[in-house]
């Protein structure tokens, strides 16, 4: 097995993950099985979270103050793990950083579900933010409406909150998943979008309650392919090595964040205070 100290500096550099909250680690589950051999910062914004309820320019801001952080640790890359922050700061982002470092964002699973869609119906569960911003709708334009594929969105403003406090399997989560999806799976809807983060770790809840109306998709597993092919492109990836390690930090209360986060994340986790993140202003 190579040892660290053989390969480019570049190569020894953590991947840094952002998200407004623990919602990122689900990418950062589908990143580990991907790339095994890289070590990982994750970045949990949690004492704003969450992004969806803010106003344009503050997801523009804290999006940006945490993807500098994280590219002065330094990483060799940074992953935008929250569909909100995507929405509104992705293009800024990657002009701002350049070719030097790649910035990988979240674009809704909206493609594999038309193309898997028999009804010809499809639903998008978001967050107010998501749906403000252009992404979803660009992507809507593109790839739905050429198909003939009526797409239906559903938002929430409670779902969030429910994840970050641990309660993916509440009673009051099912009910405010009932509340928001019932009137997708009457139009006949087959296929659910989770386009949040955080939604994924409500898999179980949204099965309890419609197993018979939708296949869920998420974009995890095509944003850790692509973290891996624009890695190897910049000759940067950290393969044949032993497993890495993650680093978790959190704006917000570690002794609060760092339980519900390991029980996500399948792991123990130890989330440290954001100011020991190395380049934490």
């Amino acid at each position: 097995m190579t040892t660290d100290s053989a390969l480019p500096e570049v190569s020894r550099r953590p991947i840094g993950v952002f998200d407004s909250g623990v919602g990122g680690l689900s990418v950062l589950r589908a990143l580990r099985r991907e790339l095994p051999g890289e070590h990982f910062v994750y970045y949990a914004d949690s004492a704003h979270c969450p992004y969806g309820g803010l106003d344009d320019e503050q997801i523009r801001t804290l999006t940006f103050r945490a993807v500098r952080t994280l590219a002065v640790h330094p990483t060799k890359a940074a992953i935008i793990a929250c569909n909100t922050a995507s929405a509104f700061s992705l293009d800024a982002l990657r002009a701002w950083a350049g070719n030097a470092y790649p910035i990988v964002g979240l674009v809704p699973a909206l493609k594999p579900a038309v193309q898997r869609t028999r009804s010809g119906v499809v639903g998008v569960l978001a967050t107010p933010g998501t749906l403000r911003g252009t992404l979803l709708a660009d992507v809507i334009e593109r790839v739905a409406r050429p198909a003939g594929v009526r797409v239906m969105t559903a938002v929430s403003e409670k779902l969030v909150p429910l994840v970050e406090a641990g309660q993916w399997n509440a009673p009051e989560t099912r009910a405010e998943l009932c509340r928001v999806l019932a009137p997708i799976a009457r139009e006949g809807a087959d296929q659910l979008v989770l386009g949040c983060t955080h939604y994924p770790f409500l898999r179980e809840a949204i099965m309890a309650e419609f197993a018979s109306h939708f296949s869920l998709l998420d974009s995890a597993e095509a944003v850790a392919r692509q973290t891996r092919r624009v890695l190897a492109e910049q000759h940067a990836l950290r393969e044949n090595h032993e497993c890495g390690e993650v680093r978790a930090f959190t704006s917000g209360d570690p002794a609060l964040v760092g339980p519900v986060a390991s029980r996500l994340f399948g792991e123990a986790l130890s989330v440290e205070p954001a100011s020991a993140l190395p380049g934490a202003a």
